[in-house]
């Protein structure tokens, strides 16, 4: 197979189909399970307080992604503003809660990522892009015809609706999704998304099933499936059954970012349960916990 494959979408018209497509869903809005129904063509704004156009509160290459990623030369990074999940304990609050950031035309995206690719980056990596879809596929036919030859990242927080995963099926080369949270009462306290373990898992399996297992080459990531997972404070994100589901319903040689620099920010202190940071002690449980499942590439 030939990476980036949204190269050949783009030359034989499907690119464009499914952009248009994609845009006609923001009249009714439904991208996401929120499912809000508002009308973001007319500018209406539902849960992720984000209307027609995109709003993109930075971008830069990144060394701090992970080292599949960022390489040498930096995972090229899109900060999208706004939020389709609005964590409590959000590490990136003033981008996803406070809305940071300017509105850009679909030719000012696909110059973005141009310049990106220009400054030498090894990918594109759109972080929080699950409301912006139809914006995104709107301004990539735009930026291939300027060159864009470099794989696309979709970096989001799991809760995602695989109609409109299905969407960007070939078009996506690298999906990084987290999986927060296995049991549904702590992702409806600090989410308010009920929801999230299932919408969680058949988005993963989607994901998997449309670009398998993360292949690496030249210690850079071309294609695949990464699941980053928060290690968070008295294991309320579950971690030995939220990687038992990997290793069997998903693949056993899910590649997965234990990561371990939760803090309390945001609006944490108002949760005592998560109002520290995780021990190290937290940590390496967590670690074992996934290495008995039978996954075995961790990322870091």
């Amino acid at each position: 197979m030939t990476y980036p494959s949204y190269i050949s979408l783009c030359k034989n018209g499907e690119l464009d189909a499914r952009a248009k497509i994609a845009l006609t869903m923001l009249e009714n809005c439904k991208l996401c399970p929120r499912k809000c129904g508002v009308n973001r063509k007319r500018g209406e704004i539902g849960f992720c307080k984000t209307g027609r156009y995109a709003k993109i509160a930075s971008y830069a290459p990144h060394f701090g992604e992970e080292s599949v990623l960022s390489g040498t030369r930096g995972s090229g990074t899109i900060f999208i503003s706004g939020c389709n999940l609005l964590c409590a304990f959000c590490q990136n609050y003033s981008t996803s809660h406070a809305e940071e950031g300017y509105e850009v035309s679909a030719e000012k995206f696909a110059d973005i990522m141009i310049t990106l690719m220009k400054l030498g980056c090894h990918n594109i990596n759109i972080v929080t892009p699950s409301h912006i879809v139809p914006q995104f596929l709107e301004s990539l036919p735009l930026a291939v015809e300027k060159g864009l030859n470099i794989p696309i990242v979709y970096n989001c927080g799991g809760y995602e609706n695989t109609e409109t995963l299905k969407l960007l099926n070939g078009i996506v080369d690298i999906y990084m999704p987290d999986f927060k949270f296995w049991e549904n009462k702590w992702a409806k306290l600090l989410c308010n998304a009920e929801d999230y373990r299932d919408y969680a898992v058949k988005a993963v399996i989607e994901m998997h099933s449309q670009v398998g297992d993360l292949i690496i080459d030249n210690h850079i990531a071309k294609r695949g499936l990464l699941i980053r997972h928060l290690v968070m404070p008295n294991n309320i994100a579950d971690t030995y059954k939220i990687m038992s589901l990997m290793a069997k319903k998903v693949s056993p040689h899910t590649a997965v970012n234990i990561m371990d620099q939760y803090y309390p920010c945001a609006n944490a202190y108002k949760f005592p349960v998560i109002a520290r940071r995780i021990s190290q002690e937290e940590y390496h449980t967590a670690v074992e916990a996934t290495r008995k499942t039978g996954i075995y590439r961790l990322i870091s």
